[in-house]
């Protein structure tokens, strides 16, 4: 059972603060733990990683806070017409980011700072920060334990990640479900949660980040902003998006697996068919929302990818990319994007096999269900 109270005095009583700012984080904390106390039939194991993960996450909050307080001129750091990858998961879009990343006239959100955000980064440091190794460690103990998650999801300690951390610090966001067996949780983010208090949240973490450690041209990259677009939209107003495109029917059993990966080690009755009707379900979501927002005049914000062509060769996509942004590509950046693009081919680490059956799916009635996507998108998917 997880005790919420003991989470919360735990975090205040090892750091020694107790301002977690805005209480907007409270309601979505208190339905994740109820719906997995109730829902989930958390094993050990299950109940261990719930408990460490809500009590870091309320830390870094009280962290963040802390920070503002000492330097309140932080609020005037501003975060202008950010680069937002999205739509739906397993498109290509890690890939993309960490191509975009090459720039050194751009900043994303790397894997050890959105671990661990304060102290904010300093330019200085900002390649020997001890918090990277740390990182290393702690990625060299997640092969050990899911070894399937490198030919899934390959990443390094400095590699640009998800800002799903950054929501999970307002207790709203996607990170949870993969976890375990939480509808509750589930029905409430993606119909009743007001996420714009979230996304400005995440804003305020990402002022904190560059404060210190510019550039302050941001690329970042989340699936889940599909669902959430509206909100994002109201605290990104200026925002840019390049959405990437795959066929449904290799996206979806892919994305199951994925979360089966994450989460089946905390229930001793890991449940493959719920982790199929999530994941479709939410990507459903996704993709009927992003296609009304674009359609409410918001068509000219947005670029698209298909997954096949930034495999075959990423830098005409690029070039498509930043004419799109209106920026200059230069010679130098290529030279970057292409060494990483080398240095990490698809499949490095193995190829990711699955079956969609596993997951209650089938292929085709996949693409039936999403007819409304491939119709919108014809030739992107």
């Amino acid at each position: 059972m997880i005790e919420l109270a003991r989470l919360i005095d735990g975090a205040t009583n090892s750091t020694g603060l107790s301002d977690f700012g805005d209480d907007h984080w409270r309601e979505g904390l208190e339905i994740l733990v109820d719906s997995a106390n109730r829902e989930a039939h958390l094993n050990a194991t299950g109940t261990a990683v719930f408990e460490g993960l809500i009590g870091n996450l309320l830390i870094r909050r009280l962290e963040v806070e802390h920070w503002y307080t000492l330097h309140p001129e932080i609020e005037e750091q501003e975060i202008k017409a950010p680069l937002m990858v999205l739509g739906l998961p397993r498109t290509g879009s890690t890939a993309l980011h960490n191509i975009l990343a090459a720039d050194p006239a751009v900043r994303v959100l790397r894997n050890w700072e959105s671990a661990s955000p304060c102290p904010p980064p300093e330019t200085a440091t900002e390649h020997s920060d001890p918090r990277i190794a740390a990182m290393e460690q702690q990625l060299a103990l997640g092969d050990l334990a899911m070894p399937r998650m490198k030919q899934m999801l390959p990443m390094t300690a400095t590699s640009p990640i998800e800002d799903q951390y950054l929501m999970g610090m307002d207790f709203t966001s996607q990170v949870f479900m993969p976890m375990a067996q939480i509808p509750t949780y589930v029905e409430w983010f993606n119909f009743k949660a007001d996420l714009e208090p979230t996304f400005r949240y995440v804003k305020r973490v990402l002022k904190l980040l560059q404060w210190r450690c510019p550039p302050t041209k941001w690329r970042l990259k989340n699936p889940s902003y599909s669902q959430c677009i509206d909100a994002l939209d109201k605290v990104f107003p200026d925002a840019r998006y390049c959405m990437t495109h795959r066929a449904v029917e290799d996206v979806i059993p892919s994305v199951a697996d994925l979360y089966y990966e994450l989460g089946h080690r905390n229930t001793d009755a890991p449940d493959r068919h719920w982790m199929g009707e999530l994941t479709t379900s939410n990507c459903q979501l996704g993709m009927q929302r992003m296609i009304a927002f674009r359609e409410a005049n918001n068509e000219h914000r947005f670029m698209d990818m298909h997954f096949k062509e930034l495999q075959a060769d990423p830098i005409p996509v690029i070039e498509r990319l930043y004419a799109f942004l209106g920026e200059n590509l230069s010679d130098e950046v290529r030279a970057r994007m292409l060494d990483w693009r080398h240095q990490t081919p698809r499949d490095k680490h193995g190829i990711h096999e699955y079956n969609a059956a596993d997951f209650g799916l089938d292929k085709a009635s996949l693409r039936q269900r999403f007819g409304f996507y491939h119709d919108r998108f014809a030739g992107l998917t």
